[in-house]
């Protein structure tokens, strides 16, 4: 075993262990996420080549297989729920039981956010994750290890101040804004989206894919600590000290409390700010300090009396269900909307409600005429949550589902085991509607001044049926139309015009090839080059490209074999849309680079890193951020430092700037 590997896996494990915590603990992020995955790629690579070398906790064991199903796990000290608290006047109360418990011994309270999530106890042997687990009914959970290992914030060893066995508590979450990105990539796919963030995480930590779940970016702060069967610590206040030592993300919104008064305060200063964070709370954990009083306390058979959690007041109110819209998207899916009598709700009024599926529907036993209960949670599209039947009075009627398409009066089908039904005609105003305002969506073709109530008339009047046709737009077609003029039609041909040399990533993203998202759309931009080379593909050679999966290489095949697909690519091409890669990604791929691995260090003086990296990857190169036997070049700028003198140590061709800039022109 060559000591250089061993180093350089240890240094590539310490380093990509710092950018976590630079990115969780510290939010100071000093790499892309292309450079850290990167780092996570080479460091897999030597694992590989040197299994003796590869450890439980590596940084690259977060990602595993698909599991068969989900095994129950019996928790030693049982995850209790806690007494909620939904007045002050209940807080109050509490801090009094909790004087009289004490005896007058010294009281001290922690108060922390309490997180919408969902619990998990981790249990570290000699300092290693060795289990992970939901909290289940309190008792028994789903031993999901594998899912909680893809959680970046979650340490797969501990750094200091070990016991022989720890069990890390805490709150797995979806953000706020990685939430709103998978709902947004999911609606681009025409797939079903997540009602909210805490069902989404609920959900995803119990998936049987690991890969999935290390997808959706799941984080999580922890919250409790036991050595054994026992607390780690004097206070509850330390196992946060300990937490941060061990590379945790801790929650800071967390504060010391001798009182109800200051308590009171904690809970006053943080309602104002719960919209501004980038996670969901309901409400403040309030916990006695001292875990000797903690165990004097003691519990009732559910709930433990050292601790409470206070609950801000909810964002819910009752309305009348006035009726039920069902709007028809660019995949033809079917999706209920509530109408409703408009409340005031969370500081804005509310007219509208999701009811995400026809199952939804069945499931509240929702009537025309209901009184129900909705709620809106931060950004979310409010949701009706449930029907108080108490308030019927006959009056009420069904909501029939339809089975045809209310736009074009298509079947509406809905395929044994999925929740969606959609409409069967592709040529439905509704699907053709959807499809224009994905294709000239500012992340597609990103074709400025084609709002919808534009491409409305224009499908409506028969003008535009499909994307092509938009390049046939005259100056008269826009010019015509009421509130339009001559400068707005010339502006929009312009920007029709332009579009034209987006490029094909942006042009696969746009021409609505299920499961094809932007990411993807590069993917398979860079490998392909050109459309004909993408159509002429077999799903064979789809899916052996790294990230392209069997159902996203089986829908890009159909897609290439549907002749109407072919002609409207003709179509495109006729009117001068580019189908290759972006003009400023023109080069053609060069036996020199493809394959090739290249690293750059330095500053360079006429190009970017991210440039460099792009003329290279645009010609077929990789480029790595370390560097070793297998790499192929080094470009070396100034200040150029240990990247360099490994690559001398090694043998790796070094390439100066100048050298770079004739290999990118020759």
């Amino acid at each position: 075993m060559s000591t250089s590997v061993d180093k350089e896996i240890s240094q590539l494990r310490k380093e990509i262990e710092r950018h976590n915590e630079l990115y969780y603990q510290k939010a100071e992020p000093e790499i892309s996420d292309y450079d850290f995955d990167m780092l996570l790629e080479r460091l897999r690579t030597l694992e590989t080549e040197h299994p003796e070398l590869l450890t439980p906790d590596s940084p690259t064991q977060r990602v595993g297989g698909k599991a068969d199903s989900l095994r129950p796990f019996t928790h030693t000290v049982p995850l209790m729920s806690l007494d909620n608290s939904y007045d002050l006047e209940d807080l109050k109360a509490f801090t009094e039981r909790c004087e009289k418990l004490a005896e007058g011994r010294k009281l001290e309270y922690v108060a922390e956010l309490k997180i919408d999530g969902l619990s998990v106890s981790l249990h570290y042997d000699n300092a290693i994750l060795t289990v992970g687990a939901t909290r289940g009914d309190g008792s028994t959970g789903d031993e999901v290890t594998q899912n909680v290992k893809t959680i970046r914030s979650i340490p797969l060893r501990l750094k200091t101040d070990a016991p022989p066995h720890a069990e890390v508590r805490g709150e797995v979450f979806l953000s706020r804004s990685q939430f709103a990105k998978i709902n947004t990539e999911l609606e681009m796919q025409g797939e079903k989206t997540f009602a909210n963030p805490r069902n989404s995480a609920s959900g995803t930590l119990r998936m049987l894919d690991s890969q999935v779940v290390a997808s959706r970016r799941l984080d999580m702060f922890p919250y409790d600590l036991f050595a054994g069967n026992q607390k780690m610590f004097a206070t509850h206040w330390e196992s946060f000290e300990w937490f941060e030592r061990n590379g945790f993300n801790v929650n800071s919104n967390r504060r010391k409390c001798k009182n109800f008064d200051e308590l009171s305060a904690f809970i006053a200063e943080m309602e104002p700010i719960r919209d501004k964070l980038d996670y969901e709370i309901d409400g403040v954990v309030v916990k006695v300090n001292s875990t000797a009083l903690q165990q004097d306390f003691g519990a009732t058979s559910k709930a433990p009396r050292w601790a409470i959690a206070y609950k801000y007041p909810a964002r819910k109110a009752f309305t009348k269900l006035l009726g039920i819209l069902v709007s028809v998207g660019r995949t033809g899916a079917l999706t209920p909307i509530a109408m409703l009598q408009p409340t005031l709700l969370a500081g804005t009024t509310v007219g509208r409600a999701s009811l995400h599926n026809e199952d939804e529907i069945r499931r509240l036993d929702l009537k025309i005429g209901d009184t129900v209960e909705i709620e809106k949670s931060g950004e979310i599209i409010p949701q009706v949550l449930s029907v108080d039947k108490t308030k019927r009075d006959g009056s009420e009627t069904e909501f029939e589902f339809p089975t045809t398409c209310p736009v074009c009066g298509s079947d509406a089908v809905r395929p044994d085991g999925e929740v969606i039904r959609r409409c069967s005609n592709r040529d439905c105003p509704a699907k053709i509607k959807g499809r224009i305002a994905y294709f000239t969506a500012r992340r597609a073709m990103d074709i400025e001044g084609l709002g919808d109530v534009l491409i409305n008339t224009l499908v409506e009047s028969e003008r535009v049926q499909d994307v092509a046709d938009l390049y046939s737009i005259t100056n008269a077609d826009i010019a015509n139309l009421e509130g339009k003029g001559q400068k707005s039609a010339v502006k929009l041909l312009d920007e029709i015009e332009a579009s034209k040399t987006r490029g094909l990533q942006r042009l696969l993203f746009g021409i609505d090839i299920r499961h094809v998202g932007e990411r993807n759309a590069k993917v398979l931009a860079r490998r392909f080059r050109n459309i004909d080379n993408l159509a002429a593909a077999s799903e064979e050679e789809l899916v052996a490209i790294p990230e392209i999966g069997p159902i996203l290489a089986a829908s890009v095949s159909e897609f290439f074999h549907d002749e109407r697909n072919l002609e409207l690519i003709e179509r495109l091409r006729a009117a001068g849309v580019q189908l290759e890669m972006d003009a400023s990604s023109t080069a053609a791929l060069d036996e020199r680079f493809v394959g090739k691995t290249f690293v750059l260090t330095g500053k360079l003086e006429n190009y970017s890193r991210d440039e460099a990296a792009k003329l290279i990857e645009d010609r077929g190169g990789r480029v790595s951020s370390s560097v070793s036997k297998k790499t192929d070049y080094v470009v070396a700028g100034e200040d150029a430092g240990s990247k360099l003198a490994k690559a001398e140590s090694l043998g790796v061709s070094i390439l100066d700037e100048a050298e770079l800039r004739d290999l990118l022109k020759a």
